[in-house]
């Protein structure tokens, strides 16, 4: 009997190391709430990643904030006290992901966002150098649609954007890339994600008689000023952000965003691209899996931003592994700086090139101009 139990004791041990051994990657994402159209290709795509990594088995484990800050924060310290994560993929949106830092950093867990404001990642400091991210930076989003407008001949913008740190990161870099090429914001507006109305915000905009109108939000909320200034006679030219760029933003918008301009992933509009450029590869290698699982003409940017998320851990493990262990803190040591080394990884979105100084690794063959035409994405 004492045999028995040694033997069953000693199977237990081996079976927790077993289990310790794999590697574990915490996911918070907002498949449901207000962003639950970005969130949800982004769930859709971590079912898509490898389960085996350098030889090791990989363990995703998968939570919905549902697009709130406090469960996002509350999701992450679960993953890291009691699923003992290696890396955190998260969160969808900037309010989220930025409220999750501290509860990484302070862990020393590495964390990769699917969000796009720059200051999920600047500066880099003592919290920051844990935390990268996939999507291309406002500024650099920013200085598309500046060139853009520039070429229009428009000399003036009103501007409406979430009242929170995507509309307010959002203000920031489009004003100093207007500031840039000359073109004055005329009038700046807010309004919450949940809001059901934005006549009051939007009347305003129309009375300055700017040009052109940017919109600065994200998923289907973004479609609300869209159609507010069509009901109210406006005729300037309108613009979006990289927020919007999913098929649930069309069918909302309908006719409303018709003709709308926007910066996108080249994912976007992947067959459109030129056979020579660097991205049309890889962003067509990611279309054909995500189709092949959810049907032609499913995919979206955010799903993308998961994948590219995916490809850099993918990357980073092996090296990682050379210098410790899954579920010690060697290996989330190791994980973190093997990131901040990777360089010309081919993602849905662009060419990655990681440094300590910068830990999104993007530059401008990540971004294309795109118009809504015909209720669909075309290359401008």
């Amino acid at each position: 009997m004492k045999a028995l139990k040694t033997l069953v004791a000693a199977a237990a041990l081996v079976a927790t190391g077993a289990a310790l051994a794999d590697i574990q990657v915490g996911v918070t994402v907002s498949s449901t709430g207000p962003a639950a159209s970005l969130g949800i290709p982004e769930k859709n795509t971590i079912a898509l990643m490898p389960k085996t990594i350098g030889g090791e088995k990989v363990n995703y484990i998968v939570l919905d904030d549902a697009s709130d800050t406090t469960k996002a924060v509350a999701n992450t310290r679960r993953l890291i006290t009691e699923d003992k994560v290696d890396i955190i993929l998260g969160s969808t949106t900037t309010p989220n992901s930025l409220a999750m830092i501290d509860a990484v950093a302070e862990a020393q867990v590495p964390m990769i966002s699917m969000a796009a404001s720059a200051r999920i990642v600047e500066p880099i400091d003592a919290k920051k150098r844990w935390v990268f991210k996939t999507p291309q930076n406002d500024i650099m989003m920013s200085l598309a649609i500046v060139s853009h407008m520039a070429d229009a001949k428009i000399k003036t913008v009103g501007f409406i954007g979430f009242a929170d740190a995507y509309g307010e990161g959002w203000f920031g870099e489009f004003g100093k890339a207007a500031g840039i090429k000359g073109i004055q914001v005329v009038a700046s507006e807010r309004y919450a994600r949940t809001d059901s109305s934005v006549t009051a915000q939007v009347l305003k905009l129309v009375a300055a008689k700017p040009d052109a109108v940017l919109i600065a939000g994200s998923g289907t909320p973004a479609a609300l000023p869209a159609a507010a200034l069509v009901e109210r006679g406006y005729t300037g030219k309108v613009y979006q952000t990289h927020g919007v760029a999913n098929n649930d933003f069309l069918r909302v918008g309908g006719k409303n965003v018709e003709g709308q301009y926007l910066p996108a992933g080249p994912v976007l509009v992947a067959e459109q691209l030129p056979a020579g450029h660097p991205v049309k590869k890889s962003a067509l290698d990611y279309i054909a899996k995500y189709e092949a699982a959810y049907g032609k003409g499913s995919v979206s940017t955010f799903g993308a931003h998961a994948w590219d998320a995916g490809l850099l851990m993918t990357a980073a493990v092996p090296v990682a592994l050379k210098k410790g262990k899954p579920g010690t803190p060697e290996f989330r040591v190791a994980l973190r700086d093997a990131l901040e080394q990777i360089k010309d990884l081919a993602g849905a979105h662009g060419i990655f090139n990681m440094s300590p100084n910068d830990h999104l690794g993007l530059d401008q063959r990540a971004r294309v101009m795109v118009k809504i035409d015909k209720g669909t994405w075309k290359l401008d």
